[in-house]
């Protein structure tokens, strides 16, 4: 058997190479910018901060008020991907297990869900939430939320649950247990990976979410951080160190939340294929 260095190692080892310079360059920019003073953006834009300067970030926390919106954007993304992780989980419990045309039926509208962008229903949706009196509330934002990322949910915990041996499921039901006690006590702690999975993408994206906060919170004192942020770029955008600061306090949280959850992400997809 031969073994070598090939000429097409070297390239795709250059072309790995290349992508990884292309997605840390700005991640380098936006820090680097974050820790200098104006005097060394305006001189040394994409060196090394020398001397580090955090006068920025508490600038940025000040005018941007980014330690409320940090508790909005929170209080959001938390709820509303616990009630997912709930709803989700048991909704596709019964498409799982069930057999039949209604559960094909349902699962087939959720498909469709995830396939329809929610942007052509934005207006009746806006027009909903205002005639709940739901408008510039968290109640409005989780409820948004729960309905838009519900059939992705539904999907990712589908394939997973399917993937799983019935034999847990009926055994559970021969000893008397309802479907709701063999679900809560036996089929759930088995889809810990999955449930990462769907915590840290739905996760990801409602906080990142822009459009729908500026929409339905603008103007009401709770918009979430990217809101904010977006508010502060547009106040002061000559302070490229203000706003960079700015963009890494609202990047850090979520950031911190993915890398303790990556793993969950991979081992979750990869076992819900399996099925």
């Amino acid at each position: 058997m031969r073994t070598g260095y090939r000429p097409r190692t070297l390239v795709l080892e250059l072309v790995m190479i290349a992508a990884a310079v292309a997605f840390l360059f700005p991640v380098y920019a936006l820090v680097t910018l974050a820790f200098k003073d104006p005097g060394q953006i305006a001189n040394r834009p994409l060196s090394l901060p020398d001397p580090p300067s955090t006068e920025s970030f508490g600038s940025a926390w000040q005018s941007a008020s980014l330690g409320s919106a940090l508790l909005n954007s929170t209080l959001i993304t938390v709820t509303s991907v616990i009630v997912l992780i709930v709803l989700g989980s048991l909704a596709a419990y019964f498409l799982a297990r069930q057999a039949g045309r209604l559960s094909y039926s349902l699962y087939i509208l959720f498909l469709v869900g995830i396939i329809l962008p929610f942007q052509l229903g934005m207006i009746p949706l806006y027009q909903l939430v205002n005639d709940l009196g739901l408008l510039g509330t968290y109640q409005g934002m989780i409820l948004f939320y729960t309905g838009i990322q519900l059939p992705f949910t539904v999907f990712l915990y589908t394939g997973f649950i399917r993937s799983l041996p019935a034999d847990y499921t009926n055994a559970a039901l021969i000893d008397g247990a309802s479907h709701l006690q063999a679900f809560v006590h036996v089929i759930f702690p088995l889809l810990r990976p999955i449930t990462g999975t769907v915590l840290i993408l739905n996760a990801v994206h409602i906080w990142n979410d822009f459009f729908t906060p500026l929409l339905y919170l603008g103007g009401s004192g709770r918009e979430t951080v990217p809101v904010r942020v977006f508010a502060f770029v547009n106040e002061y955008t000559s302070d490229y160190g203000l706003v960079a600061a700015g963009l890494v306090l609202a990047a850090l949280p979520i950031l911190l939340v993915f890398l303790v959850l990556q793993r969950y992400v991979i081992r979750g997809f990869s076992s819900g294929l399996k099925g």
